[in-house]
This record gives structure tokens, C-alpha cells and sequence, in this order.
């Protein structure tokens, strides 16, 4: 497949109008261990089915919680989904000090929580993706160009490096497989990183430029149907 770049505000006001009930899906909070010993928590949200997965990555000071409006619809729509809270947020474990806290060890709580996936009946084998929010964007792309189980990725607000984090080369790596870039115009930094995002591997690259939106998980709050976005995409590239 060869990259192209979408923008599709007509979508996100079409969306906007689109019927949702309140959630049937099952949520439950659970706890996991990184390799080098920090408990993660968690809230997965299940299916009435066995399905992909999607795992959730927050922003820099934030939590699990930004992800509420998220998870119920991606597990309405046949995705289990994953909302961590990276270390040193939420109620997972404070960032060790030493060796261990070199990047500030969050590489290796995506890892534990890919992992923890795999041991769950209800998630189809080898089918995960990701979506993170300025930082946590910046994570699953890392992530992603290191794993071939992660399928397909959305990226809210990511940046060309964050502490050391880098995009371009990584998305490259990531090669053929799809990705979903969503920025806010006013979000110079971000517009700067999609435009050179947009041409980094082989694989599809959609691109969302939003209005006003702000940066990161706030857009859910300030874009209506954004959340429909992310969870068609996640439909049309996981099942």
C-alpha cells in the first residue's frame, strides 16, 4: 500500500450526528507487573467476544481517565481496549530511581501491557493496536516499529522527539502497516511533525487536521466525533 493523506472534516460532523447508546461493555481494573518491577494499573474494557486489541497511552501528567469516552466504544465495536496509566501516574507505581529510570522507564510499561494482552482469552493472537496522546504517541510509534504484532496505530498530537522518543525514523521502521495522524492546526509543533510523518514508510498514512481542537486528548473533549473517528479506524484496519 502507498501513504496517502486524508482530511475529513465532513466525516467528523457527519459522526457528530450519529446515534450512540450508553455502553454495554464490561470493564474491569486490573494490575500488572513491568520487567523491572513496577506495577501498572490499568482499566480493560471487553467485548461480548473475543477481538483485537487497542491499548491506550495517556499524555505527560495525565492518566488512564482521559480515555473514558474511548474504551466503551472501541469495546462496542468488537476491540478489547487497554487504558493504562504509565508510571508515576494515576495508580500505578511511582518511577523508580537508578538504572531502571533511564527514559523514564515507560517503554517497558507499553511492553508489560502488551504483554499482559496476550495472556487474556478474549484478545485474537498477534492483532493489537495502538493509540497514544502527545507523549503516549510518541511511545507507540517506538513501540510499534519494535513489535509486529501491533497492526495498526493513531496518533493524537504526536511530536518529532519527546525525551527521547523519536518518530521519523521509527514510523519508517514500522513500514507497511497503517497509521492514523490526527493534529490540531493551531498546534505548530504537531503540524510540523505530521507533514514530515506523512511520507515516513510504505504503509497508509491518514492524516486529520482539526480546527481549534487543542493538543492531544483534549481534542475528544473540544472535536464531536472524533472518538468515532478513532474507533472506525481501529474497525476498518484491526477486524
Amino acid at each position: 500500500m502507498t501513504g496517502h493523506r486524508l482530511v475529513v472534516p465532513a466525516l467528523l460532523a457527519w459522526l457528530a450526528l450519529s446515534p450512540w447508546t450508553a455502553s454495554a461493555s464490561t470493564q474491569q481494573h486490573v494490575h500488572f507487573v513491568t520487567g523491572d518491577g513496577v506495577s501498572i494499573a490499568a482499566t480493560l474494557y471487553l467485548p461480548s467476544r473475543p477481538g483485537p486489541a487497542v491499548v491506550l497511552i495517556h499524555m505527560q501528567t495525565r492518566s488512564r481517565q482521559d480515555w473514558e469516552a474511548v474504551g466503551p466504544r472501541l469495546a462496542d465495536a468488537g476491540l478489547v481496549a487497554l487504558a493504562i496509566d504509565l508510571r508515576g501516574h494515576g495508580a500505578s507505581d511511582p518511577r523508580p530511581t537508578g538504572p531502571s529510570a533511564k527514559d523514564g522507564g515507560i517503554v517497558a510499561d507499553l511492553r508489560a501491557a502488551r504483554n499482559y494482552l496476550a495472556t487474556r482469552r478474549e484478545v485474537t493472537p498477534g492483532k493489537v493496536g495502538l493509540l497514544g496522546a502527545s507523549i503516549g504517541a510518541n511511545l507507540a510509534v517506538v513501540a510499534a516499529a519494535a513489535d509486529p504484532t501491533v497492526r495498526s496505530i493513531a496518533l493524537l498530537s504526536p511530536g518529532l522527539d519527546y525525551q527521547g522518543l523519536r518518530t521519523q525514523a521509527n514510523l519508517n521502521r514500522y513500514g507497511d502497516r497503517p497509521a492514523l495522524l490526527v493534529g490540531s492546526r493551531e498546534d505548530a509543533y504537531v503540524m510540523i511533525t505530521l507533514r514530515r510523518l506523512s511520507s515516513e514508510g510504505t504503509g497508509v498514512r491518514e492524516q486529520l487536521v482539526l480546527d481549534g481542537a487543542g493538543h492531544g486528548t483534549t481534542m475528544l473533549a473540544r472535536q464531536a466525533g472524533l472518538v468515532g473517528v478513532l474507533v472506525d479506524w481501529f474497525k476498518r484496519t484491526l477486524l
